[in-house]
C-alpha cells in the first residue's frame, strides 16, 4: 500500500513525498499534521520525527533518547506511552528497549523537576515511537492516538470486519473514485466498502466522524489552526455520488451495514438489498464491483469451492461490462472462480496474505473484445 499512500499524499499536495518500507515519508508544518490525519484513507497513523541518532548498545539507546529536550512535549503531570519497532541485529526485544527510552524521558524530565510523568498505555498524552533499523534509531511522535482504521462510524461490525484503511486502499487500487461508474458490493458485510466509497466520491473526510486524536493534546496545538483545516476540508464535500450499492444474503449484516452508515453523511447516497449475489439486481451503470468473501479453510472444502464457483459463475454471466475484484486468502478456492485475472496484487488482511484479483469482465471472450475493437 505504500505506491497507494503516496500517491494519495501527492493528490492532497503534500511535499518531498517518499516510499518506505511499510511507510511514506513527507515534509509539512503543523496544518499538515492536522491535515494528514483528517484527510488520509490508507494511513494507519502520522508520525513527526524529532531525533535520529546511532545506536548499538543499551548505553547509546538511552543516551540518545535522554539528550532530548523533553520539557516542550511533557511536563511531570502528563502521562507519556512509548512503543518500539526493532529490525536490527544489536535489539532484538521490542519491549525492552520501549521500557529503556522511558527510563531515559522520565529520568531527565525528574532532574530537571523533581517529579516525572506517570506511563498510561491506554489514553496517554504523548504517545511515542521508537523505531530502530540496523544501527539507526529515529524517536518519533504519534499524532494520531488511535489508530485511523477507527473511522467513527462503525458502531458495530460481523464476523471478519475489513479493516477500514484496507477497503479504502482496495478502493483506490480499483480507480475509485470515478464518476462515470456505478460501484457494487454483492458480499458487503457491515457495509465498510459501500461506506468508505461514498465518502470517497463525495470528497468527505475519511475522520469526519471522529472526535479526538493525539495531537490536541500536544502543548503547541492550535484549535484556530485545527478549525480551520476543519472548514477547508468542509468546502470540498459535494453531496452526490455515482449509484452505490450494498448487498448481502444475511439479514444482520444489512441491518448493521445500514446502521453503520446512518451515523455518516452519505446514508441516502447508498443503497442497501437483503439478498444472496445470485439474486442480487444488476446495476443498470456499469462499473466497479469487489467481493470480500469468506476465506476461512476451516469450512469444509466442498462448500467454500461452491461459494467460489458461484462466485465465478455469477461474475461471468450475470455481470458482463463489469471491472470485478476479489480479496482472498485461499489460494484453492480462487481457482474455482474458473477466470484468469488480468491483475493480482499482494495484500495483508490484518496478519493473513491475501491476493486482490482483477477479472475484466466482457460479452463474450477477451480475444473477442480485442478483435471487435480492430
Amino acid at each position: 500500500m505504500e505506491s497507494v499512500l503516496a500517491e494519495e499524499l501527492r493528490e492532497l499536495g503534500a511535499e518531498s513525498v517518499e516510499e518506505l518500507t511499510r511507510a511514506v515519508l513527507f515534509e509539512g508544518g503543523p496544518e499538515w499534521i492536522y491535515r494528514a490525519n483528517l484527510e488520509l484513507r490508507t494511513a494507519l497513523r502520522v508520525l513527526v520525527t524529532i531525533h535520529t541518532f546511532t545506536c548499538t548498545t543499551e548505553h547509546e539507546l538511552y543516551t540518545g533518547v535522554r539528550e532530548i529536550d523533553w520539557r516542550p512535549y511533557l511536563t511531570p503531570q502528563d502521562t507519556l506511552a512509548v512503543e518500539a519497532v526493532v529490525n536490527s541485529p544489536y535489539f532484538t526485544h521490542s519491549h525492552y528497549v520501549a521500557l529503556k527510552a522511558k527510563d531515559a524521558i522520565v529520568d531527565q524530565l525528574r532532574d530537571h523537576d523533581g517529579q516525572r510523568p506517570s506511563n498510561d498505555v491506554k489514553a496517554p498524552t504523548l504517545p511515542i515511537q521508537i523505531h530502530i533499523r540496523d544501527n539507526q534509531c529515529t524517536v518519533l511522535l504519534d499524532s494520531t492516538g488511535e489508530p485511523l482504521f477507527k473511522r467513527g462510524y462503525r458502531l458495530e461490525t460481523g464476523p471478519a470486519p475489513l479493516n477500514e484503511v484496507l477497503a479504502a486502499g482496495m478502493l483506490k487500487l480499483a480507480g475509485w473514485p470515478r464518476e462515470d461508474a456505478a460501484f457494487f458490493d454483492p458480499m458487503c458485510g457491515s457495509g465498510t466498502l459501500p461506506i468508505e466509497a461514498a465518502l470517497m466520491s463525495t470528497h468527505t473526510p475519511s475522520q469526519w466522524y471522529r472526535t479526538h486524536f493525539a495531537f490536541q493534546n500536544w502543548k503547541d496545538y492550535d484549535p484556530a489552526l485545527w478549525e480551520t483545516t476543519r472548514k477547508d476540508a468542509e468546502e470540498k464535500i459535494v453531496m452526490k455520488a455515482p449509484p452505490i450499492l450494498g448487498s448481502d444474503s444475511h439479514p444482520n449484516a444489512i441491518r448493521i451495514a445500514r446502521n453503520n452508515a446512518a451515523i455518516t453523511n452519505v446514508y441516502d447516497l447508498i443503497e442497501w438489498k437483503h439478498v444472496p449475489m445470485e439474486d442480487a439486481p444488476i446495476p443498470e451503470k456499469k462499473g466497479v464491483m469487489i467481493l470480500n468473501p469468506p476465506y476461512n479453510e476451516r469450512m469444509p472444502v466442498a462448500e467454500i469451492e461452491a461459494l467460489y464457483q458461484m462466485i465465478g459463475s455469477n461474475l461471468k454471466h450475470r455481470f458482463s461490462g463489469f471491472e470485478a475484484w476479489v480479496l482472498s486468502a485461499n489460494e484453492k478456492a480462487i481457482h474455482s472462480i474458473g477466470l484468469r485475472p488480468s491483475r493480482r496484487i499482494s495484500l495483508f488482511n490484518g496478519a493473513l496474505p491475501c491476493k486482490f484479483l482483477k477479472f475484466e469482465l466482457y460479452d463474450g471472450s477477451r480475444k473477442t473484445k480485442k478483435n471487435l475493437e480492430d
